[in-house]
């Protein structure tokens, strides 16, 4: 019998804030661009560092850089060119939600990776799907 989540909000939090490692970089999944979804046949997929993305909300929408950090205990990510002037004149990297980002082009030097998107297509493709 599949275990039921709850759909209270306090609960979910504790969850994302409690969830082991492995699981919390499943959480920090980012929709896929239009031309990606088309070619592997996913929806998203889990963030990773190298991976560029195009910011779609906040203060830096319409950026596009590669990831160069992730914080899977903040749940946030870090992407090049996102900065902040401070006060006293220095710049300090900007974190962005994976939810609102898109990712344009994958980091594929994981040869795990590259299989799993691929045979998630092949999947796909055999049950006659999308």
């Amino acid at each position: 019998m599949p275990v039921k989540s709850s759909a209270r909000p306090n609960k979910q939090r504790r969850m994302r804030y409690t969830a082991h490692s492995w699981k919390k970089h499943k959480l920090l999944a980012a929709p896929l661009s239009a031309e990606l979804r088309a070619t592997y046949a996913r929806r998203s997929v889990p963030v990773r560092t190298g991976d560029t993305v195009r910011i779609s909300r906040g203060d830096f929408s319409g950026v596009e850089g590669k990831v160069s950090d992730i914080d899977t205990t903040r749940q946030r990510l870090f992407v090049e060119g996102v900065t902040r002037e401070k006060v006293a004149g220095t710049s300090e990297k900007v974190s962005v939600h994976c939810t609102k980002v898109t990712i344009t082009k994958l980091n594929l030097d994981d040869k795990w990776r590259a299989d799993s998107l691929k045979a998630s297509k092949t999947s796909v493709e055999k049950s006659g799907g999308e």
